[in-house]
């Protein structure tokens, strides 16, 4: 049997695809059998130029075999431990790893297996927090329009995605919004940070007025919000954020499945915006994507609040039958050693500029009514075909993909997130082929 025909399936029934439309992939399916650095091979043999780290996720590129080592090592040695009561080094070695590279207080880690776990067990930790202190009425969260936390009934209760929520019921309760801050009448074609709208953030006053701080939990926001289609925090915002929280006592937690490990070209947003948050979802590029794995980072006062009692009881009722497994925590420290090793998050950083103009470049192009970027994330939104929505991007996906380039569309909203490994070079053939495709789907 051929590789091809081995990678090619002939049912593509039992499988039902998340956030996909399955009955029209599934008419003309695009298979990925291989990947390596930066770009992908699929079925055909096509080599794909991986504009989107995957999903978000792949920051130290494909393949590296100082990971796949590790995972080949570890699952040799020791494929799976339980962390009820048991514990194994590596995941010890990981948490001081990754708090370590937070600023002081952020020193506690519990480990998840996504982002959207991340965000439940984030949400968790902050009720229960404000119930060990004797603050148990403090029950309400506070997420943000469009924003993303993941497809748990916590994220998307505290997400402000319609169509990621309107099937789904009544959700948690409790729960409110404060706006998003995309604002394109004032900061179209923004060159990182748009200028206005810090004020945005204020509403998070107007909702203390109307549920009493007393009652409000914590607030979650993503640093950059991604999914949605790239939502920058104007100059100001998370700070002006972070000292509203401070004044009525509610935590602050940053949504960095994302942001994290170097896609702003800084270890985390908190480090890039220089706002410290008192817990931090992770997930995406703890592992690069390689095994799932999560996690939340909290502050020293969050952890002690529940050391309380006597030492032989439980202080947290939450955990998963996957969190800090073995194979997961090998290839997350063999990934944290990638990007060390080959300064990935000062080369993000370096190369930031280049991949700015490039984006921009683009402005003119048939139906592009705005540009924005940060670090090395960006963002192209066209002007949607009349009664049409979504269909001239997912038409530009297509054709991106057809000539060796995949990108992410949401709504009509080019979204873009190469590996921290990328080069000049392609950074040329990604906006070389998109404003290649643009023109055509004019």
């Amino acid at each position: 049997m051929s590789d091809t025909a081995a990678s090619s399936p002939n049912n593509l029934d039992a499988f039902w695809m998340p956030f996909t439309a399955n009955r029209q992939f599934k008419s003309n399916p695009r298979m990925l059998v291989g990947a390596k650095g930066m770009f992908y091979k699929n079925a055909e043999g096509q080599s794909i130029l991986d504009g989107t780290s995957g999903l978000w996720c792949c920051n130290a590129g494909h393949g590296d075999p100082r990971v796949v080592n590790a995972v080949s090592q570890q699952i040799a040695e020791l494929d799976y431990a339980p962390s009820f009561q048991m514990g194994h080094p590596k995941i010890f070695e990981l948490a001081a790893r990754v708090t370590g590279m937070f600023p002081s207080g952020l020193d506690h880690m519990f480990f998840t297996n996504s982002g959207s776990e991340s965000v439940d067990t984030a949400l968790k930790i902050a009720l229960a927090y404000h119930r060990a202190r004797g603050e148990g009425t403090r029950t309400r969260l506070i997420g943000r329009e469009r924003g993303y936390h993941g497809t748990g009934f916590g994220g998307i209760s505290v997400g402000g995605i319609v169509a990621n929520r309107r099937t789904f019921g009544t959700m948690l309760t409790g729960v409110d919004h404060i706006p998003h801050t995309h604002l394109p009448e004032k900061n179209a074609f923004s060159r990182g940070q748009p200028e206005h709208g810090a004020e945005l953030a204020d509403e998070l006053e107007r909702l203390v007025t109307l549920h009493d701080a007393s009652t409000i939990a914590a607030v979650i926001v993503e640093p950059v919000a991604g999914s949605t289609g790239v939502i920058l925090p104007p100059k100001g915002y998370l700070e002006r954020l972070r000292k509203i929280c401070d004044k009525h006592g509610i935590l602050l937690i940053f949504d960095e499945v994302i942001t994290g490990f170097g896609r702003l070209g800084a270890p985390f947003a908190t480090d890039f915006f220089g706002v410290k948050p008192d817990l931090v979802t992770l997930a995406k590029g703890l592992t690069s994507g390689t095994i799932p794995m999560g996690g939340v980072v909290c502050s020293k006062d969050i952890y002690d609040a529940f050391m309380t009692g006597p030492d032989n009881m439980i202080e947290l009722f939450h955990g998963y039958t996957y969190s800090g497994h073995p194979v997961a925590a090998a290839a997350a420290l063999a990934t944290l050693d990638c990007y060390k090793e080959d300064n990935l998050f000062e080369r993000a950083n370096e190369i930031a500029s280049y991949w700015e103009d490039a984006l921009h470049s683009l402005k003119g192009v048939p139906n592009v009514i705005d540009l924005r970027n940060l670090g090395l994330i960006g963002a192209i939104e066209l002007e949607p075909i009349p009664d049409k929505p979504t269909a001239r991007a997912y038409e530009a996906f297509i054709k991106c993909y057809e000539k060796g380039l995949m990108i992410r569309t949401t709504g009509d909203i080019i979204a873009l997130s190469p590996p921290l490994i990328v080069e000049k070079s392609h950074i040329d053939q990604i906006f070389d082929t998109l404003r290649t495709v643009l023109k055509e789907v004019a």
